[in-house]
């Protein structure tokens, strides 16, 4: 009897010991869990692509372009779960298309975009403009957009991400 009275006793203290152990507050985040997308690397085949079709799918504001280049990927590297895709372009479109996009008083911008080495030599020389109503002409589907138009040719950059 003896035994288990102690046994008892034992199994009583070591449960109070780990509730007090534990506590009510949410761990504090660190550096380690936070995770932004700003943060994340952008991943891809490094391959330079002159293809519209795929832009055209996604990008409906973009008309019938004339001529693109552009790379495209995915964030992060081979961790498991959905992808974010990624899509870096410049793209020349027909004086139509540039007008509608004028149409959203983009301002100018100091602002360069951030793409990608294949496609940065191919961004436009001069200022660019922005504004937020001409990023949301880019938001469509699961993609959303940093859009920015050359002032002086009819030429859209993007900087898009998705999934």
């Amino acid at each position: 009897m003896r035994t288990r009275a102690a046994m008892a006793a034992s199994a009583a203290l070591l449960t109070l010991a780990a509730t007090a152990a534990c506590s009510t507050d949410p761990t504090p985040p660190t550096d380690r869990t936070r995770s932004t997308v700003s943060s994340a690397t952008k991943t891809g085949t490094g391959d330079v692509r002159t293809d519209l079709d795929p832009l055209i799918k996604r990008f409906d504001a973009l008309g019938r372009p004339v001529s693109a280049t552009w790379m495209s990927g995915t964030l992060g590297g081979d961790a498991p779960g959905p992808s974010t895709y990624w899509i870096d372009a410049v793209v020349k479109v027909t004086p139509e298309t540039a007008a509608t996009l004028r149409a959203t008083s983009p301002e100018p911008t100091t602002e360069t975009p951030a793409v990608e080495d294949g496609v940065r030599s191919a961004l436009p020389s001069g200022q660019l403009l922005r504004s937020t109503a001409l990023d949301a002409l880019f938001a469509q589907g699961s993609f959303r957009a940093k859009a920015y138009l050359a002032a002086d040719s009819d030429t859209v950059v993007l900087v898009a991400l998705g999934q």
